[in-house]
């Protein structure tokens, strides 16, 4: 029987999904908070013994002047993904939901390798659809990313597993004097004004000073801002999250000046430092595009985090299960038209 996550047994949810192999920040009640205009909503199940063997979080929310909603797993399920029966006792909770917020759909995007063809077969037999969101980064969540397995391995292992160029690389700011320092709010001005920049220079749109700030707030100690400096002037800078056994790579930006010292490999260095020190076993680089052609503008992305030697993972994408066709046929057509304007408008804004 499907549980809903109350006051009571919060914790005993945040400890099993931090603990579980398929944990992921996404689906804490923590990240919840970075989300406001979104309603929380977490459930489990339980094995024979009482303990919890399958978990959910879902985040929701209302579609402008229409009573309906969305529904939005973030990386879940977390359970043993094979295991087609909690899977289903895990959909029925949704589904409860789902008549609750009058929810039109559920997006899913698991931590699933693309290859385990069994875990496809579970979810098409639920009544999932899996939708092909390309190799570039057109779902909610990256489909591609690169992951370096750091269990028990030490800081001179890592450092003498990376590409040769990237130890150069690293070496190189350095020896240029850029110092990577662990901040706080006080450096958020200056972390989302190169974030600004970032985003022209590479186009893509970015989030506003507040919502970083929040990320500090919200996450604690879990969340680290590192910034980058040549003297007392802010060359790059990225944000990490820790959960669990996991450290996330969350957000780069990087000034158009001083970029010959190299910083973002030393801020990559101190991440990978600090998931270490954890005792992390896995450090996530997060997304890349999986169209691996050299003439592919995002390429030299893929190069830069491929050169620290991690693993590229492909994973299933997007699973819909639709309540409403045809409203969400609706919707997706609208949703796809906004994101293409909104991201038009922001490099025309931006644009010096």
């Amino acid at each position: 029987m499907v549980e809903f996550v109350t006051k009571e047994t919060l914790k005993e949810y945040e400890a099993f999904v931090s603990s579980h192999s398929k944990g992921h920040f996404l689906q804490s009640y923590a990240w919840s908070k970075q989300k406001p205009e979104w309603i929380w909503e977490g459930f489990f199940v339980r094995n024979e013994d009482g303990n919890i063997c399958g978990a959910m979080s879902v985040l929701i929310r209302r579609v402008p002047h229409l009573p309906y909603s969305i529904m939005y797993g973030a990386r879940a399920p977390v359970c043993d993904i094979h295991d087609a029966d909690v899977l289903a006792e895990l959909m029925e909770g949704a589904k409860q939901l789902a008549a609750k917020y009058k929810a039109y759909c559920l997006k899913l995007d698991p931590d699933v390798s693309v290859n385990d063809t069994e875990f496809a077969d579970i979810m098409s037999g639920l009544g999932f659809n899996r939708r092909d969101t390309g190799k570039n980064f057109s779902g909610i969540q990256p489909r591609f990313v690169f992951r370096l397995d750091i269990d028990g391995k030490s800081e001179d292992e890592l450092m003498s597993s990376f590409h040769s160029k990237t130890r150069y690389n690293i070496r190189v700011a350095e020896r240029k004097g850029v110092e990577v320092r662990t901040c706080g709010k006080e450096a958020v001005g200056d972390f989302s004004e190169m974030m600004l920049e970032t985003g022209v220079r590479d186009n893509f749109v970015v989030r506003n000073r507040e919502y970083f700030e929040n990320m500090l707030d919200n996450l604690g100690s879990s969340c680290r801002l590192y910034m980058a400096y040549s003297g007392e002037t802010p060359i790059a800078g990225t944000l990490a999250v820790h959960y669990g056994d996991k450290v996330w790579y969350l957000y780069g930006a990087s000034s158009n000046k001083y970029r010959n010292f190299m910083p973002n490999y030393l801020l990559q260095w101190s991440m990978i430092q600090w998931a270490v020190s954890l005792g992390c076993k896995l450090y996530d680089f997060r997304g890349v595009s999986g169209d691996l052609d050299e003439s592919n503008p995002l390429y030299g992305l893929y190069r830069f985090k491929k050169g620290f030697n991690g693993d590229l993972v492909e994973f299933h994408g997007e699973f819909e299960y639709i309540f409403n066709k045809p409203l969400n046929f609706a919707i997706e057509k609208g949703e796809l038209a906004y994101r293409k304007l909104r991201k038009k408008l922001f490099i025309l804004k931006n644009k010096k």
